[in-house]
């Protein structure tokens, strides 16, 4: 199954990727950044510099957080947060039918590691190579034998 992770550079200092949509995604689901990034494994910090740099990158926010009071407050995607969501799912989708379309064919030859990391097969004509001889060949090492002294 072939998988496509787009980013999209929209300026210079503006870009959107899965992670931001993630993330985005997330907190419009469970109403706040510290709950979202928890979710995701990543720290309070990170995810709300990564909100703000989306919010301050827009002449419209994508997010909007209220302070406090009986609820305790929280965070809500905005109507043209949603629209980037939208904009950037549907815009995956289709990278991923043509990507798929365009890779179909070599695909097939690619190699698979079987669960266990045991061995991998190779798809095309099935043959079962140890998953040690099957990895990139590696670059010789540059560092130098200490040498015995004498």
């Amino acid at each position: 199954m072939s998988t496509v992770h787009l980013r999209i550079y929209l300026t210079r200092n503006c870009s959107i990727g899965p992670g931001k949509i993630d993330l985005l995604e997330t907190v419009g689901r469970v109403g706040s950044i510290r709950q979202a990034a928890r979710s995701m494994g990543m720290s309070y910090r990170r995810a709300w510099l990564l909100l703000d740099s989306l919010n301050r990158s827009f002449s419209e926010s994508i997010i909007r957080a209220s302070v406090g009071g009986a609820g305790g407050g929280g965070v809500v995607v905005t109507e043209f947060g949603a629209d980037l969501i939208r904009h950037y799912r549907l815009a995956t989708e289709r990278v991923e039918t043509l990507a798929r379309a365009e890779f179909a064919d070599i695909a097939k030859k690619a190699l698979e590691t079987k669960k266990g990391g045991g061995s991998t097969t190779d798809a095309g004509a099935g043959a079962t190579v140890p998953a040690r001889h099957a990895a990139m060949p590696r670059k010789k090492s540059t560092r130098r034998k200490a040498r015995a002294p004498g």
